[in-house]
Parts: structure tokens; sequence; C-alpha cells
């Protein structure tokens, strides 16, 4: 289960905010966002991404209109960054994230 939380987008698309285990540092938190069709394509592109088992469960942590912003200009729609970041820190694509 991870904190965390959605917003519908006029076009009928979801965005989609995880606090999450970082892969690396399990004891470190990451935000990440997603942007798609609904929520379950949303968590089935974390699972593929290695983030198993990822669910969402209530609405306690939804995306920020910046988070929002960030996530809509990405073309691959999936960012992250440090859980207790700045707001002036910048967003990062998916591919950039310390798996090992």
């Amino acid at each position: 289960m991870a904190v965390g939380g959605f917003s519908k987008l006029p076009s009928g698309t979801v965005v989609v905010a995880l606090a999450l285990p970082h892969p690396a540092d399990p004891a470190e938190r990451i935000r990440v966002v997603v942007h798609a069709q609904n929520r379950q394509r949303a968590l089935t592109r974390l699972s593929n991404l290695g983030f198993r088992g990822t669910r969402l469960t209530g609405n306690t942590e939804p995306p920020t209109p910046d988070e929002i912003t960030a996530v809509l200009h990405h073309p691959d729609g999936l960012i992250w960054r440090a859980y207790h970041a700045k707001l002036s820190d910048p967003w990062h694509p998916i591919s950039t994230l310390d798996r090992t």
C-alpha cells in the first residue's frame, strides 16, 4: 500500500502521485507522479518498472497542480523526485532512477 492520491483531468485521464520506497535504498522515500488513462494503468506502469504490489487506497495525498503540470509536460508521463524535496528541486524522468 502506498500513500498518495489521484486527480482526474477534464480530458478523462488521471494523474496519480505516490510515495514509494526508493528501489536502491528502501529507507528513503520518493514521490512518483504518473499520467495515464486510468488509475489501474498508472499502477500497472509502476509495476512494470519494478514497483511490485503498489496499491492506491484512498486519496490522502493527491498530486499538486505543480506536479500535474510537470508530468503533463514530460514526454514519458512518469517522473520522480525525493519525497521531502524542496518545491524548487527538479523532477527527474523515471529512467534516471537508480534501481541497483
